[in-house]
């Protein structure tokens, strides 16, 4: 039939974006075009092994469980170019309804890709925020890094959790706050960015995925004596690439990418304006001030995975 059959959509607001939310929102539809810093193979092993580590405990069963029992609705909240819920849901959406949402054009690509992978789907780009779906409608909701690109993380969270059916689902992940060196050069090459186009701020993050990635290649290891609690550094054997990826500033390594892959990687965290990090504390309070019970909260160096459902 087809999410958008099964809807009958109310008229969204169509409320006007702020600058951060406008920009954010080119950042994104410019990262999603460059289709090949994302799309190779080894790219896709790591991103599927990491969402069902964080959402099933590496379990992919998991996923069949949660979707058995006839038709389900989907939303993708926050589809981008449908990179993860592809890559998630896979051979399943053959039997589900998927509708995948994004407030920015990289919909297209979400779309071209799934007709490319002979997978089912409906798109529409729309803010979250000005979702025109009624409460209740949804039997599961998936948000892979995007809630933390809203204006606000809370209210996000909050707003989507009225779409989730009684005993339907809501995963999400969000980033998590870091330490204080971290937060801080975050910010302030954030920011630097901030005047140049989409064009350039990829090129000016080059150096930096570069510096990654020597780092990477040098296979050092620092065994720190002691937690250092001022810096949020923990004691023991750290790699130094992860010592400067952690606790000083991103810089995106694996061996087996390109470095336009990790670049990607590298543009996805400093391009947005909106890009906001979180305690695990704040977003239980926010899960359980939504009505839904926490199944899995799952906390990372990077960010926090959440399976709640709506009893």
């Amino acid at each position: 039939m087809g999410a958008l059959a099964r809807l009958a959509l109310p008229e969204a607001s169509q409320g006007a974006p702020s600058e951060a939310q406008t920009q954010t929102r080119e950042a994104f539809a410019f990262k999603w075009q460059k289709r090949d810093t994302y799309d190779s193979p080894a790219v896709q092993a790591a991103s599927r092994e990491w969402l069902f580590r964080r959402y099933c405990g590496g379990d992919p069963t998991q996923l069949d469980r949660w979707l058995a029992g006839g038709r389900k609705l989907i939303l993708d909240a926050g589809c981008g170019a449908g990179h993860s819920g592809r890559l998630f849901f896979g051979d399943h959406l053959h039997a589900h309804d998927y509708l995948g949402v994004d407030i920015s054009d990289a919909v297209e690509v979400a779309r071209q890709r799934f007709q490319e992978a002979g997978l089912p789907g409906d798109f529409l780009r729309v803010d979250l925020m000005d979702l025109p779906l009624p409460d209740h409608s949804c039997d599961l909701i998936f948000s892979e890094g995007v809630l933390h690109h809203t204006d606000s993380t809370e209210r996000a969270v909050k707003h989507l959790a009225r779409k989730v059916k009684p005993g339907g689902l809501f995963l999400f992940y969000v980033y998590a706050r870091k330490g204080p060196v971290r937060e801080f050069t975050d910010d302030a090459l954030r920011e630097a960015l901030r005047p140049l186009s989409d064009e350039a701020a990829w090129e000016a993050l080059m150096p930096l995925t570069k510096l990654g990635k020597a780092l990477g290649d040098l296979h050092v290891t620092v065994d720190i004596p002691e937690d250092i609690p001022l810096l949020g550094i923990p004691k023991g054997p750290l790699d130094i690439q992860r010592l400067f990826y952690w606790h000083v500033c991103k810089d995106y390594y694996r061996p087996d990418w390109t470095l336009e892959e990790m670049n990607h990687v590298n543009f996805d965290w400093f391009r947005p304006l909106n890009c906001h990090r979180q305690t695990p504390e704040q977003v239980e309070t926010w899960v359980r001030e939504a009505g839904l019970a926490l199944e899995a909260l799952r906390v990372e160096e990077a960010g926090i995975t959440v399976v709640a459902v709506r009893p």
